[in-house]
């Protein structure tokens, strides 16, 4: 085989070689831009949204202690029970949405729990044990409730703090995959650079070799 046959045969080798680099390089960039995707969505569905759930779930435990407690002096308490159900199935209701996002085993636990103090805990069954006309408002068993209400609040509590930490997690993910493909594209133009001088020098040698023969 003579020399110049040889180097064309190398010439397209690394010719070849370098195109199927910058395919490869494509289909990386392709999963990165979907885990992009991903995680930006991951951070709004199962975040942000989740954030905005935990705060309406929090402003409902906040009028069922209202309620409990008697703060409203305005209000018509014979209809109390009611109202109270009512914020419970409100707030079941919003827990179910929450159950459906990407949850950490963490706050499995913390909804587990607050989903059982609502049911379990928070069901009144008879205004009686809230209030009677003899002796006005139940101290003790307002207090019992009142206690299940800040274990409550402290689930919300934990359920948030990991939202701000998953939401941090997803964040710093997003930014190692952007770099990433800022890496990657430098590659390419890397890869095009050399793809082009090998394309010049194979056709300036042809055309040289042209010349040669031509003379």
């Amino acid at each position: 085989m003579s020399s110049i046959r040889r180097k064309k045969i190398q010439a397209l080798f690394i010719v070849s070689l370098l195109i199927l680099l910058i395919y490869v390089k494509n289909l990386i960039e392709r999963q990165n831009f979907k885990e992009i995707s991903s995680t930006f969505t991951e951070v709004y569905n199962d975040r942000l949204v989740v954030e905005s759930y935990i705060f309406d779930i929090s402003e409902s435990l906040f009028k069922i202690q209202k309620l409990i407690d008697h703060c409203d002096i305005d209000f018509d308490y014979s209809s109390v029970l009611d109202e109270i159900e009512k914020e419970e199935n409100d707030i079941l209701a919003i827990v179910n949405q929450f159950e459906k996002t990407k949850l950490t085993s963490k706050e499995s636990q913390y909804l587990e729990d607050f989903k059982k103090i609502i049911i379990n805990d928070l069901s009144i069954k008879s205004y009686d044990l809230l209030y009677s006309d003899s002796s006005g408002v139940n101290i003790e068993q307002v207090k019992r409730y009142d206690t299940k209400i800040s274990r409550a609040r402290m689930d919300l509590d934990n359920l948030s703090a990991i939202q701000l930490d998953e939401g941090e997690r997803l964040i710093k993910k997003a930014k190692r995959l952007i770099n990433r493909s800022q890496i990657w594209a430098q590659f390419e133009v890397a890869l095009l650079i050399i793809l082009i001088l090998v394309m010049f020098l194979l056709i300036f040698r042809k055309s040289k070799e042209t010349r040669g023969v031509i003379s």
